[in-house]
């Protein structure tokens, strides 16, 4: 009697995807929300298996901060581009890729023998609709503002949330463009009613917070400051905003500024630790100023004294 092959044991649990028997899927733990989109970019951990090999040939399960892929161009396998399609947020499955939609009959000396069947674990972490990013950014400007005005703050919000997963990967310059070309897109908008107005807002309002936290992160607090003050034009009492106010004035050594914003902060938020810390910081460094600037003074009056006896 013939010991089945690991993939053989495998075949069993899992599910046609395509119908042909080329890729088979099992679902190892489910996901959540709808599938991946076409043309989407996925964050994914994936390693890829030959059978009877423990090591995977190809692994990203190293990586604290895996690569942005997108469908259609980052990820070359077919199978494995056609598997993640079926895949949900959350999710991780395993597929099992027959050569014509892996590595064809040629392989990929020397890792990958002839006509080799190959096996991938993929979990998804995120993906974003890149592909409705594409297609509005390719848009004229006219075109632009025929789209309905939830279609904008979509693409709106992905670009935003692209912004965010480079700002959490330290990538700040990667993260401020992002955050500015949807600034640029809102900006765009044509003709405009009072309801229109306050949702491009309300959307400004998070961009604005996330440049100005950018250009903080990039020491360059006069950038900071502007975007600090474009979000206070929209939301006066916004405390975001009046903290990030009071970093950059703080880094300017604009210390009464900086208090003026901090203690503004802290009449909405008394509690806030980190609002708290600054406003000391800030308070202990005035002090220090201004005893500087006594000390100066004290010093320049006696030499002035000194110089009126002779």
């Amino acid at each position: 009697l013939r010991l089945q092959s690991p993939f053989e044991r495998l075949r069993p649990r899992m599910n046609d995807i395509i119908g042909d028997g080329g890729i088979l899927k099992e679902v190892v733990q489910p996901g959540e929300g709808p599938p991946v989109p076409e043309n989407a970019s996925v964050l994914i951990h994936y390693s890829g298996f030959l059978e009877y090999s423990d090591q995977p040939f190809e692994t990203t399960t190293h990586l604290k901060y895996p690569q942005m892929m997108k469908l259609g161009r980052d990820v070359t396998l077919a199978g494995l581009e056609l598997g993640l399609l079926t895949m949900k947020k959350g999710e991780f499955s395993r597929f099992l890729l027959q050569p014509q939609y892996a590595y064809g009959e040629m392989g990929c000396p020397p890792f990958i023998p002839t006509a080799a069947v190959v096996l991938y674990e993929v979990q998804i972490l995120d993906y974003l609709d890149s592909g409705q990013v594409d297609d509005f950014i390719t848009m004229s400007l006219e075109q632009q503002n025929t789209v309905p005005m939830s279609t904008l703050l979509e693409v709106v919000n992905t670009l935003r949330s692209f912004g965010n997963r480079f700002f959490n990967q330290n990538r700040y310059y990667n993260a401020k463009d992002r955050y500015k070309q949807a600034m640029t897109l809102l900006g765009n908008r044509g003709t405009q009613s009072d309801l229109e107005k306050e949702r491009i807002k309300t959307a400004l309002l998070p961009l604005y917070l996330n440049i100005s936290l950018a250009e903080l992160r990039l020491e360059r607090p006069h950038k900071a400051l502007k975007y600090g003050n474009k979000a206070l034009e929209i939301d006066s009492a916004n405390t975001k905003a009046l903290f990030r106010c009071g970093q950059a004035y703080l880094e300017l050594h604009e210390y009464a500024s900086a208090h003026c914003c901090l203690t503004s902060a802290q009449a909405q938020k008394p509690f806030d630790s980190d609002i708290n810390n600054l406003l000391r910081k800030v308070t202990m460094c005035y002090k220090d100023s201004l005893d500087k600037e006594k000390d100066l003074y004290s010093k320049m009056f006696r030499e002035l004294k000194g110089s009126v006896k002779m």
